[in-house]
């Protein structure tokens, strides 16, 4: 599982896992959303993410901290961009002009690209109020999981070439 801040490269950084793994790629986005960004309802939330993690192996790209311990429960591997809030606030400005009024592919159909003062509050308070969070569930982890915490571009291309058996450039 990918999790992290918005902006962090989740998306980019699952996309290119499955390509080198030939694991199977869902985006919780696609899944949670609904057309004019209506969230799934809690309970049938629940119940999707339940479905996707009883696979024998995926790739989840998203948070949803109120999935996150069955997410975390189920995976051998957990990968968090903690990447600096100002990268990611500026993805996010670069992602919203670049798919201006438009649907990304990761999200659904009539869930066009937005940027909210609210989201970008979140991405500005995560590391305050979510990392230490998020840390101590991936310290948690039984024997056997593994988390990995990435920070920069450089350990992201480190962490792909790892996993596609080649030395990073």
């Amino acid at each position: 599982m990918v999790i992290g801040p918005g902006g962090a490269g989740k998306t980019t950084l699952a996309r290119r896992l499955a390509a080198v793994t030939g694991l199977p790629l869902t985006h919780l986005d696609q899944l949670y959303w609904r057309p004019g960004w209506q969230p799934t309802p809690d309970p049938e939330w629940r119940e999707v993410v339940r479905r996707l993690v009883a696979g024998d192996a995926w790739i989840l790209d998203g948070n949803y901290g109120g999935t996150l311990g069955l997410r975390l429960a189920a995976c051998d591997t957990a990968v968090f961009l903690d990447v600096p809030r100002g990268i990611c606030l500026a993805r996010v400005i670069a992602r919203r002009l670049r798919h201006r009024d438009r649907s990304r592919p990761e999200l659904p159909v009539g869930c066009p690209e937005r940027l909210s003062l609210e989201f970008m509050v979140w991405i500005w308070t995560f590391p305050r109020r979510r990392r230490g969070e998020v840390l101590k569930r991936l310290a948690a982890l039984r024997g056997g999981q593994r988390s990995i915490v990435l920070r920069t571009d450089r350990q992201m291309e480190a962490f792909l070439a790892a996993q596609a058996g080649l030395s990073p450039a």
